[in-house]
């Protein structure tokens, strides 16, 4: 090891050892190891590193063994073990910073600031946090990182459209959506309206949300830009949802179809905005999402799953049957009732070859205005005259906006 870096590790060892150790100080007066000692034994750590890996490992032993006696001294009432813990994290840092000091360092940074958030982290955990998002917390975690790596990633139909992990992956990342919609809408509280609550709606179902705001102004017909509003931003929401389930399926497509999805968001945030004006002027009172309220619901995310393997199958089938613009009608057909569920067979088709990239650009375009114009009609039906030619007029537009850039860039027109 060159002698300039033997330096860096050591004064990279004493910063995080300075830095652990004046959280520790600040924390508790009465600390078994404060800012001095926590820089004494980063020291200590360091250069039994530069000596030896026997020797650093024996040093490790005696900080652990200290660490075991200042507990056994500590107050029958305080049971924690941070400080023994920091000392120990200290000195393992120390050595890290020998051989790794660009990771040393971050890690050193990561550790203090648990060390400083203690309360904030406390009162997460206790207040913030509900028993049934703890829950719901813990199913996404069993799906994402138990069951998803042992699905097969092979397909296992005859056609070669059904991918089961792949098909998992896209449930997964629309229960994270619903955690990260839950968590959100909880923390802005009531003063963002309808707008927010009509955003995060969308992660999980941009129909149920449009026919919702549709009702509400059935009952107060002057609710109907701001209702209307936010039924764009749950479509938004959805439309956002499309894009990262193609892109965890078949990111090539993504990328070559992102003008077109692009200007449909553009569209819908603009329609969303034109009605947002008055909506701020005029708060709607919302309340927030109950900490007892489930985060996502999973026999949604497994209807999801279900219905993108049915779709899956079905459109590949159609295909080696009659050809891509049967499959395409198919999975059109589908998006008036699950649009994401659709995008993913028309994206797995794209990216296995099965279906050229230009048809399957199309296809996707398709799968959005056969969901644009369902929706249309049930913003029609469900809510006041102007609510419904405010929502099927924004929605309208993205679907045929997104179809002439999609033109454009194929120089249909050119």
């Amino acid at each position: 090891m060159e002698w300039n870096d033997t330096l860096r590790g050591m004064l990279a060892a004493l910063g995080i050892g300075l830095l652990i150790g004046m959280m520790r100080e600040r924390r508790n007066n009465k600390t078994m190891a404060g800012i001095r000692t926590h820089a004494l034994v980063a020291l200590a750590g360091a250069i039994c590193m530069f000596l030896g890996s026997g020797i650093y490992m024996v040093a490790l032993l005696v900080i652990g063994a200290y660490g075991v006696a200042g507990y056994m001294r500590n107050d029958p009432g305080d049971v924690g073990l941070t400080g023994e813990v920091a000392l120990l994290v200290n000195m393992v840092l120390a050595g890290l910073a020998m051989q790794r000091p660009e990771l040393a360092v971050p890690l050193g940074v990561v550790v203090a600031v648990l060390l400083q958030a203690k309360q904030q982290l406390r009162t997460i955990s206790r207040q913030l946090i509900s028993e049934q998002e703890v829950r719901d917390g813990m199913v996404l975690l069993v799906a994402g990182l138990v069951i998803m790596p042992l699905l097969p990633a092979a397909a296992v139909d005859p056609w070669g459209a059904l991918h089961p992990r792949t098909v998992w992956k896209v449930v997964v990342l629309v229960m994270a959506v619903g955690v990260l919609g839950h968590v959100a809408q909880r923390m802005v509280g009531p003063r963002w309206g309808l707008p927010v609550a009509g955003f995060f709606a969308g992660f999980a179902s941009s129909t149920a949300a449009t026919v919702s705001m549709g009702q509400r102004t059935k009952a107060d017909a002057a609710t109907a830009l701001e209702a209307g509003a936010a039924a764009i931003l749950a479509n938004l929401a959805s439309l956002l949802l499309l894009g990262a389930v193609v892109w965890a399926v078949a990111p090539g497509l993504l990328q070559a179809t992102l003008a077109p999805l692009g200007m449909a968001v553009a569209v819908l945030l603009l329609g969303a905005l034109l009605g947002l004006r008055r909506s701020m002027q005029q708060p709607v009172p919302e309340e927030p999402a109950p900490a007892a309220a489930r985060a996502f619901k999973l026999s949604h995310a497994l209807l999801i799953a279900f219905a993108i393997a049915l779709v899956s199958v079905l459109s590949a089938w159609l295909r080696h049957l009659f050809g891509d613009t049967v499959a395409i009608l198919a999975a059109m057909l589908a998006a008036l009732t699950e649009l994401q569920a659709a995008a993913v067979s028309v994206a797995r088709m794209g990216s296995s070859g099965q279906m050229p990239q230009a048809t399957a650009q199309w296809g996707l375009v398709g799968v959005l205005a056969a969901g644009s114009a369902a929706k249309s009609v049930l913003a029609l039906v469900s809510g006041s005259r102007s609510y419904g030619l405010y929502v099927a007029l924004a929605l309208v537009v993205q679907a045929a906006a997104a179809a002439a850039v999609l033109a454009l860039m194929q120089g249909i027109w050119g």
